[in-house]
């Protein structure tokens, strides 16, 4: 595995704000799967939608945790960690807790699940064609 780490460059306050943006989005993943688990933890019987939502907070909330450290410490040093390992953490933990969101809100009713699904495939995609748009137009870092 090689990590190696890269010092920002040229446009270090979009490395910032992409920091600040991934701890949001990591706080809320957390608080999330805490709030979501939590009827679960006195039930005596889980179904499947049940323990699905369980498992995957149970893998993503400690990545998510772990990913918030790493961001604080790129923060402080300036850098990008560039680790292959942060890398897939970072695809785990997401796809973990949109399972986790998704199978949640499945086990109260199917199709909330299904809305939850689509809306959030149709999210990222405002957000990538949005994001996009925005660099598109942005002038270029001197």
């Amino acid at each position: 595995m090689t990590e190696k780490t890269t010092t920002v460059q040229q446009d270090s306050e979009l490395e910032q704000e992409w920091l600040r943006q991934n701890n949001i989005i990591y706080g809320a993943l957390i608080a999330v799967g805490v709030f979501m688990a939590q009827p679960f933890l006195t039930a005596t019987s889980l179904d499947l939608t049940a323990r699905i939502c369980i498992v995957a907070f149970a893998v993503a909330i400690p990545l998510l945790a772990a990913l918030m450290l790493i961001n604080r410490q790129e923060a402080f040093r300036h850098q990008r960690s560039r680790s292959t390992l942060g890398a897939t953490a970072q695809v785990v933990a997401q796809v973990c807790a949109f399972i986790g969101v998704v199978a949640g809100f499945w086990h109260i009713l199917w199709i909330a699940g299904v809305a939850v699904l689509a809306s959030g495939l149709i999210g990222v995609l405002v957000h990538s064609a949005g994001y996009w748009r925005l660099e598109r137009d942005r002038p270029p870092a001197h």
